[in-house]
């Protein structure tokens, strides 16, 4: 087994590869994070990097999507709904119009997976995208966020949820990166 390094996580841009790259469409807001991820001489498949990402989350991580849910379902937003999260995981195929959670495969090829959900009040696409290093060996992950509001309650729901945004995504990213290297 390789020795792991300490995983840096950088705050960078949308890939101009990436499918949410779309100049023409408006977006509300828009973040990236990148990592690199050291192959080993393995070949990851997106599919790895998308079960990744929905398994390799801090507890914590869990905990605020569950105080999400239970609040938002209040206002008829939608939730991650319920069931066995181990079955769940298990059956997910990473093909388009698979559903995770709250997270729901909008498109896909060999270097990204666009998931995300459409909903009242805002719609939002998250991208794993797998594009070139710097090092020929290795591959660079960046997770970006696409948000786009509806009304006044998309843009009120995400004044906090931003401020957590900021906090998770880097975490998230960070599981995902110490995962695939494994």
């Amino acid at each position: 087994m390789p020795a792991l390094t300490n995983t840096s996580i950088n705050k960078t841009s949308l890939p101009s590869a990436s499918i949410l790259h779309t100049p023409d469409q408006r977006s509300d807001y828009v973040d990236s994070y990148s990592s690199v991820i050291e192959q080993h001489g393995q070949n990851l498949a997106i599919d790895e990097v998308a079960k990744a990402f929905f398994t390799s989350g801090p507890e914590w991580v869990e905990s605020l999507f569950a105080l999400r849910n239970r609040i938002v379902g209040v206002f008829g937003l939608k939730t991650g709904g319920a069931g066995n999260r181990q079955q769940l995981h298990d059956n997910f195929t990473c093909n388009v119009g698979d559903k995770l959670g709250l997270f729901k495969v909008f498109a896909k090829n060999e270097q990204e997976v666009i998931l995300g959900e459409d909903d009242k009040h805002l719609n939002f696409r998250v991208s794993l995208f797998m594009g070139d290093s710097n090092n020929e060996h290795d591959k660079e992950l960046i997770i970006s966020t696409v948000v786009t509001f509806h009304n006044w309650l998309g843009r009120l729901y995400f004044l906090p949820v931003k401020q957590f945004h900021r906090m998770i995504v880097p975490a998230m990213l960070k599981g995902v990166v110490t995962q695939l290297q494994r």
